[in-house]
Protein backbone atom coordinates (compact mmCIF):
# COMPACT_ATOMS: atom_id res chain seq x y z
CA UNK A 1 0.00 0.00 0.00
CA UNK A 2 1.02 3.69 -0.83
CA UNK A 3 1.41 6.15 1.62
CA UNK A 4 -1.38 7.58 -0.13
CA UNK A 5 -3.43 4.92 0.26
CA UNK A 6 -3.10 5.51 3.93
CA UNK A 7 -6.52 8.24 4.06
CA UNK A 8 -8.61 6.09 5.93
CA UNK A 9 -6.81 6.28 8.33
CA UNK A 10 -4.94 9.48 8.59
CA UNK A 11 -8.47 11.37 9.35
CA UNK A 12 -9.71 9.67 12.46
CA UNK A 13 -5.95 9.58 13.29
CA UNK A 14 -6.14 13.71 12.98
CA UNK A 15 -9.54 14.06 14.59
CA UNK A 16 -9.70 11.77 17.29
CA UNK A 17 -6.21 11.36 18.30
CA UNK A 18 -6.13 7.75 17.24
CA UNK A 19 -7.41 4.44 15.31
CA UNK A 20 -7.22 1.02 15.01
CA UNK A 21 -5.59 -1.10 12.26
CA UNK A 22 -7.13 -4.29 12.01
CA UNK A 23 -4.75 -7.38 11.70
CA UNK A 24 -0.84 -5.99 11.18
CA UNK A 25 0.21 -9.90 12.05
CA UNK A 26 -2.43 -12.99 11.67
CA UNK A 27 -3.00 -15.41 14.54
CA UNK A 28 0.39 -17.45 13.91
CA UNK A 29 2.55 -14.62 13.27
CA UNK A 30 1.26 -13.10 16.63
CA UNK A 31 1.53 -15.91 18.42
CA UNK A 32 5.07 -16.73 17.16
CA UNK A 33 6.18 -13.07 18.19
CA UNK A 34 5.05 -13.33 21.70
CA UNK A 35 6.52 -16.26 22.50
CA UNK A 36 9.94 -15.01 21.50
CA UNK A 37 9.87 -11.85 23.52
CA UNK A 38 8.21 -13.95 26.23
CA UNK A 39 11.30 -16.12 26.11
CA UNK A 40 13.65 -12.82 25.64
CA UNK A 41 12.22 -11.43 28.51
CA UNK A 42 12.14 -14.52 31.09
CA UNK A 43 15.75 -15.44 30.14
CA UNK A 44 17.63 -11.93 30.40
CA UNK A 45 19.05 -10.71 33.11
CA UNK A 46 19.32 -7.62 32.68
CA UNK A 47 17.08 -4.91 35.05
CA UNK A 48 14.78 -4.56 31.90
CA UNK A 49 11.94 -6.52 33.07
CA UNK A 50 9.83 -6.16 35.60
CA UNK A 51 8.49 -9.04 37.21
CA UNK A 52 6.21 -10.76 39.92
CA UNK A 53 6.98 -12.15 43.19
CA UNK A 54 6.32 -15.66 41.53
CA UNK A 55 8.71 -14.51 38.12
CA UNK A 56 6.45 -13.38 35.74
CA UNK A 57 7.33 -10.66 33.72
CA UNK A 58 4.61 -8.20 33.63
CA UNK A 59 6.39 -4.83 32.25
CA UNK A 60 9.35 -4.02 30.69
CA UNK A 61 11.52 -1.04 29.51
CA UNK A 62 14.49 -1.41 27.25
CA UNK A 63 13.08 -3.94 25.31
CA UNK A 64 15.26 -3.52 22.41
CA UNK A 65 18.24 -4.38 24.42
CA UNK A 66 17.04 -7.85 25.11
CA UNK A 67 14.75 -8.53 22.08
CA UNK A 68 15.91 -6.81 18.95
CA UNK A 69 13.82 -8.31 17.14
CA UNK A 70 11.66 -5.44 18.10
CA UNK A 71 12.81 -2.99 15.77
CA UNK A 72 11.58 -4.85 13.13
CA UNK A 73 8.34 -7.02 13.56
CA UNK A 74 6.17 -3.92 12.64
CA UNK A 75 7.41 -2.85 9.82
CA UNK A 76 5.17 -4.04 7.20
CA UNK A 77 2.00 -2.45 5.51
CA UNK A 78 0.16 -0.48 6.58
CA UNK A 79 1.61 0.49 9.62
CA UNK A 80 4.85 1.59 7.55
CA UNK A 81 3.10 3.58 4.90
CA UNK A 82 1.18 5.76 7.39
CA UNK A 83 3.87 6.49 9.54
CA UNK A 84 5.58 7.50 7.13
CA UNK A 85 2.76 9.85 5.91
CA UNK A 86 1.72 10.98 9.45
CA UNK A 87 4.98 11.81 11.05
CA UNK A 88 7.16 12.46 7.38
CA UNK A 89 9.99 10.21 5.55
CA UNK A 90 12.72 10.65 7.93
CA UNK A 91 10.82 9.28 10.86
CA UNK A 92 11.94 6.64 13.30
CA UNK A 93 11.60 4.80 16.07
CA UNK A 94 12.66 5.78 19.61
CA UNK A 95 11.38 3.79 22.39
CA UNK A 96 9.64 -0.55 22.89
CA UNK A 97 8.04 -0.83 26.01
CA UNK A 98 5.81 -4.03 26.94
CA UNK A 99 2.69 -4.54 29.14
CA UNK A 100 0.86 -7.25 30.64
CA UNK A 101 -2.28 -7.71 32.93
CA UNK A 102 -1.64 -11.21 34.07
CA UNK A 103 -4.59 -13.13 35.40
CA UNK A 104 -4.29 -12.54 38.99
CA UNK A 105 -1.50 -10.15 39.06
CA UNK A 106 -3.73 -7.30 37.33
CA UNK A 107 -3.05 -3.24 37.47
CA UNK A 108 -4.93 -0.20 36.82
CA UNK A 109 -3.47 3.71 35.45
CA UNK A 110 -6.04 7.01 35.87
CA UNK A 111 -6.35 9.09 33.47
CA UNK A 112 -2.88 10.75 32.24
CA UNK A 113 -0.89 11.54 28.72
CA UNK A 114 2.35 10.24 27.86
CA UNK A 115 4.59 13.38 28.56
CA UNK A 116 8.11 11.51 29.28
CA UNK A 117 10.90 10.74 26.20
CA UNK A 118 13.71 8.63 26.35
CA UNK A 119 17.65 10.44 26.12
CA UNK A 120 21.12 9.99 26.01
CA UNK A 121 22.09 12.26 28.40
CA UNK A 122 19.42 14.58 30.36
CA UNK A 123 21.73 16.86 32.36
CA UNK A 124 22.00 19.08 30.04
CA UNK A 125 20.70 22.49 30.46
CA UNK A 126 17.53 22.95 28.61
CA UNK A 127 14.52 25.56 28.28
CA UNK A 128 12.53 22.50 27.09
CA UNK A 129 13.09 19.35 28.64
CA UNK A 130 12.45 18.74 32.57
CA UNK A 131 11.61 16.87 35.32
CA UNK A 132 15.05 14.26 34.49
CA UNK A 133 14.60 10.90 36.02
CA UNK A 134 16.63 7.52 35.30
CA UNK A 135 14.50 4.23 34.90
CA UNK A 136 16.00 1.02 34.39
CA UNK A 137 19.40 2.73 34.17
CA UNK A 138 18.15 4.86 30.98
CA UNK A 139 17.58 9.17 31.20
CA UNK A 140 14.02 10.05 31.00
CA UNK A 141 12.57 13.63 30.43
CA UNK A 142 9.45 15.32 30.10
CA UNK A 143 9.46 16.75 26.48
CA UNK A 144 7.68 19.26 25.21
CA UNK A 145 4.70 20.09 23.42
CA UNK A 146 6.55 20.53 20.07
CA UNK A 147 8.46 17.28 20.53
CA UNK A 148 5.16 15.41 21.45
CA UNK A 149 2.49 16.34 18.80
CA UNK A 150 5.17 14.82 16.43
CA UNK A 151 5.40 12.01 17.73
CA UNK A 152 2.95 8.50 17.45
CA UNK A 153 2.79 5.31 19.62
CA UNK A 154 1.69 2.27 17.83
CA UNK A 155 0.21 -0.42 20.55
CA UNK A 156 0.69 -4.33 18.83
CA UNK A 157 -1.84 -6.63 20.71
CA UNK A 158 -0.88 -10.35 21.12
CA UNK A 159 -4.32 -11.06 22.85
CA UNK A 160 -7.83 -10.09 22.17
CA UNK A 161 -9.14 -7.04 24.35
CA UNK A 162 -12.22 -7.47 25.60
CA UNK A 163 -14.05 -6.09 28.89
CA UNK A 164 -12.59 -8.97 30.97
CA UNK A 165 -8.88 -7.72 30.38
CA UNK A 166 -8.62 -4.01 31.40
CA UNK A 167 -9.30 -1.91 28.17
CA UNK A 168 -7.80 0.97 27.50
CA UNK A 169 -10.01 3.91 27.42
CA UNK A 170 -9.23 7.50 25.39
CA UNK A 171 -10.86 10.49 25.27
CA UNK A 172 -11.07 11.11 21.46
CA UNK A 173 -9.55 14.79 20.51
CA UNK A 174 -7.88 15.27 23.61
CA UNK A 175 -4.72 15.72 22.31
CA UNK A 176 -5.31 18.93 21.44
CA UNK A 177 -5.53 20.66 24.53
CA UNK A 178 -1.43 19.80 24.36
CA UNK A 179 0.14 18.44 27.64
CA UNK A 180 -2.68 19.74 30.23
CA UNK A 181 -5.17 17.16 31.16
CA UNK A 182 -8.15 18.12 30.46
CA UNK A 183 -11.29 15.33 30.13
CA UNK A 184 -13.87 17.91 29.40
CA UNK A 185 -17.51 16.59 28.02
CA UNK A 186 -16.51 13.75 25.58
CA UNK A 187 -17.27 10.51 26.72
CA UNK A 188 -14.77 7.71 27.11
CA UNK A 189 -14.21 5.52 24.31
CA UNK A 190 -13.17 1.77 25.19
CA UNK A 191 -10.67 0.37 23.02
CA UNK A 192 -11.31 -3.51 21.50
CA UNK A 193 -8.60 -4.98 19.50
CA UNK A 194 -7.99 -8.74 18.23
CA UNK A 195 -4.58 -10.52 18.72
CA UNK A 196 -2.31 -8.48 15.64
CA UNK A 197 -4.13 -5.44 15.65
CA UNK A 198 -2.53 -1.82 16.26
CA UNK A 199 -3.82 0.91 17.75
CA UNK A 200 -2.64 4.11 16.85
CA UNK A 201 -2.39 7.17 19.17
CA UNK A 202 -0.96 10.25 19.63
CA UNK A 203 1.36 10.52 23.24
CA UNK A 204 -0.63 13.83 24.04
CA UNK A 205 -4.33 11.83 24.15
CA UNK A 206 -5.36 11.35 27.11
CA UNK A 207 -5.94 7.54 28.42
CA UNK A 208 -6.44 5.13 31.19
CA UNK A 209 -6.75 1.47 32.14
CA UNK A 210 -9.07 -0.38 34.15
CA UNK A 211 -8.40 -3.79 36.50
CA UNK A 212 -9.23 -6.83 34.88
CA UNK A 213 -11.91 -8.75 36.24
CA UNK A 214 -10.88 -10.76 39.21
CA UNK A 215 -11.95 -14.43 37.38
CA UNK A 216 -10.68 -13.51 34.25
CA UNK A 217 -8.07 -16.02 32.72
CA UNK A 218 -6.89 -13.43 29.37
CA UNK A 219 -4.02 -11.65 29.46
CA UNK A 220 -3.49 -8.33 27.75
CA UNK A 221 -0.02 -8.54 26.43
CA UNK A 222 1.05 -5.58 24.52
CA UNK A 223 4.00 -4.36 22.81
CA UNK A 224 4.30 -0.45 23.12
CA UNK A 225 6.55 0.96 20.34
CA UNK A 226 6.91 4.89 20.11
CA UNK A 227 8.07 6.55 16.79
CA UNK A 228 9.42 10.09 16.29
CA UNK A 229 9.13 12.49 13.36
CA UNK A 230 13.05 12.60 13.00
CA UNK A 231 16.72 12.16 14.57
CA UNK A 232 17.14 15.86 15.97
CA UNK A 233 16.21 16.96 19.14
CA UNK A 234 16.52 21.01 20.97
CA UNK A 235 19.00 22.16 23.10
CA UNK A 236 21.55 19.57 21.98
CA UNK A 237 19.51 16.73 23.81
CA UNK A 238 19.42 13.56 21.54
CA UNK A 239 17.20 9.93 21.50
CA UNK A 240 18.33 7.47 23.35
CA UNK A 241 17.58 5.57 20.65
CA UNK A 242 16.68 6.05 17.19
CA UNK A 243 15.73 3.09 14.50
CA UNK A 244 14.36 5.19 11.41
CA UNK A 245 11.35 3.33 10.05
CA UNK A 246 12.74 3.07 6.36
CA UNK A 247 15.80 1.98 6.11
CA UNK A 248 18.33 3.31 3.07
CA UNK A 249 18.57 0.48 0.36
Amino acid sequence: MSEQGCSEWVEPLERDGCVLLSGLLDQEETEEVARSLGSALQATDEEAPLRSQEGTVYAARNVLKVWPEGGTIWRRPPLVDLLRRVLGVGCGLVRVLFFDKPPGQTWALPWHKDLTITVRNNRLPSGHFCKPTFKAGVSHVEAPEAVLVAMLTARLHFDDVTEENGPLKVIPGSHRDGTRLVLGDVPPRTIFARAGDVFLMRPMLAHASGRSHPDTRRHRRILHLEFAAGPTLPDGYAWHTFLPVLSET
